[in-house]
């Protein structure tokens, strides 16, 4: 499999909303929150599904309703279009 080429958080930020650069690495972050536990974990797994298919994992953490995420390629060595990807994925099933 090919390496994925780099394109960096500035330009994965123009094509996303809400998201933040991450202050000491090439990365994307948002914070999303639920209604409670239970969305917040459906919204993970929904994630983790897509996760698997893509081959590239998303960095997490998550307390009751809210769900933080870091997305960056690691074989890319920053943030690709497979976080692009990611992103515009989570936003839509978010709401």
């Amino acid at each position: 499999m090919s390496r994925p080429a780099k394109i960096g958080a500035p330009a994965a930020l123009a094509q996303l909303e809400g998201w933040a650069t991450v202050s000491d690495k090439d990365a994307i972050s948002k914070t999303f929150r639920f209604a409670d536990f239970n969305a917040a974990f459906g919204f993970m797994t929904r994630v983790a599904l897509l996760a698997d298919k893509l081959d590239h994992h998303p960095e997490w953490f998550n307390v009751y309703n809210r769900v933080e995420v870091v997305l960056t390629t690691h074989d890319a060595d920053g943030v690709s279009d497979l976080d692009v990807t990611m992103a515009r994925f989570m936003d839509e099933i978010a709401g």
